[in-house]
């Protein structure tokens, strides 16, 4: 049986290994889901099913949402800068180091 564990952190902020797209991590599938929300998604067909996907709350210029991208085209960022998404309060509390605590609530 293989074994897959997610790289990143619910609470973590990634950036795109490419596209200018960064965001806080707010959940996790060990696999690609199939869920009818996220069916309209564009997969590559050389990019591997089977690997960790993130939920991100997301922004990329003036512009903040919801992403949902494979482990492989993300990775940490150490900037600093606070994710400037409007959901971030909904989710998380953000402490004066500017770490993102998750509470566990869901979006209304």
């Amino acid at each position: 049986m293989l074994r897959m564990e997610a790289k990143f952190t619910i609470g973590q902020v990634t950036r795109h290994r490419v596209y200018d797209l960064r965001g806080v991590v707010f959940d996790v599938d060990l696999s690609f889901s199939e869920e009818e929300g996220w069916r309209a998604i564009t997969m590559d067909k050389r990019l591997d099913r089977e690997q960790p996907f993130y939920y991100l709350l997301a922004e990329s210029g003036d512009s903040s949402y919801i992403a949902y991208v494979p482990e492989q085209n993300l990775m940490a960022d150490a900037s600093g800068v606070p994710v400037k998404h409007p959901g971030i309060g909904e989710l998380f509390d953000v402490d004066d180091g500017g770490s993102y605590h998750y509470r566990g609530r869901i979006f209304q």
